[in-house]
């Protein structure tokens, strides 16, 4: 990492930072596991924006933004779900393979909505003898676990008016699809939340997210670890989110993690990471309440309990 600038301004150290890989081989850095040798700094212990050479804001973070009190709530509610085994995350996961069936399990899930199908949706729709309704969907979580998806609205919400706060040209345009839609969790910005245990991401752009927002992404530990930073390879440069941290980032551009060491046996390092997705955003904006109902009631209806997608 070439550091063009670096001033602090309000008690915020704000870097411009060259890229370590050109635009030309930056592409060879996907789906590889980020490595020490990568990163040459690591934001640890302030508040700080970083800007690529062109102006562009890549990330910014901010020191114990969160309340912890919202954030135990979360955890409570949400962890014995974010443990479940998944094989969803792809090439994330480093896996070269395109099926999913054939990618290791780790412990990613989603809550809120998605735009995709699983296979066994597919097969119910058939034996039903329908043709197949708009292709968006209700989340495992919020679906069977109502009550513990209430609770954990609280973070979210506050993490979205953190979005709004620190990275407000960002939030208005996301929001603003948001707003035309029902299908988000109530109240925010926000169609989807992706949750991962211990889960050391290789690098990758995320596909699908809203291109105009950004992932915001909070950390809540429980026991004691190393490593795990959030990187930007391309650039050399890391962060170290922790237990009420934020980071707002453009997931656009190559990040991953480098590789979590246990302190403590049982340690667990839940990452959370809020964004809008486009085509749930395209397929349903405009819809009314009485649509998303509907649609919701369809889905379940013919995807009964027992027999609908892990996520």
């Amino acid at each position: 990492m070439t550091i063009v600038k670096k001033e602090i301004i309000d008690g915020v150290t704000i870097y411009t930072v060259d890229k370590d890989v050109d635009d030309a081989h930056a592409d060879n850095l996907g789906n590889r596991f980020v490595s020490a040798s990568m990163i040459n700094f690591i934001i640890r212990d302030h508040d700080a924006d970083v800007y690529a050479a062109d102006g562009k804001l890549l990330l910014r973070f901010r020191k114990g933004a969160l309340s912890k009190t919202n954030a135990t709530a979360f955890y409570d509610n949400v962890i014995d779900f974010a443990e479940t085994p998944t094989s969803n995350r792809g090439s994330t996961s480093g896996s070269k393979s395109k099926n999913v069936y054939d990618n290791p399990k780790i412990m990613s899930n989603i809550i809120g909505f998605f735009d995709r199908f699983p296979p066994n949706y597919k097969v119910a729709f058939k034996k039903a003898g329908i043709k197949a309704p708009l292709e968006i969907r209700e989340c495992r979580f919020n679906r069977d676990h109502p009550d513990k998806f209430k609770k954990m609205i609280p973070l979210v919400k506050e993490i979205n008016d953190l979005y709004k706060q620190y990275a407000p040209d960002h939030f208005e345009k996301q929001n603003k699809k948001a707003k035309q839609t029902y299908f988000k969790v109530p109240g925010t910005a926000f169609t989807t939340i992706t949750t991962n245990v211990n889960f050391k991401t290789s690098i990758h752009k995320d596909k699908g997210d809203d291109a105009e927002g950004f992932g915001n992404l909070a950390v809540i530990e429980h026991g004691k670890y190393e490593g795990s930073e959030t990187c930007f390879p391309q650039y050399g440069i890391g962060v170290d989110v922790r237990t009420g941290d934020m980071l707002f980032m453009d997931v656009h551009e190559w990040h991953g993690n480098l590789p979590m060491k246990p302190v403590d046996k049982d340690a667990k390092r839940l990452s959370i990471v809020c964004y809008l997705r486009y085509k749930i955003w395209l397929r349903t904006k405009n819809k009314t309440r009485r649509f998303y109902e509907k649609h919701n009631h369809t889905i379940r209806r013919l995807t009964r309990p027992g027999s609908a997608s892990r996520t």
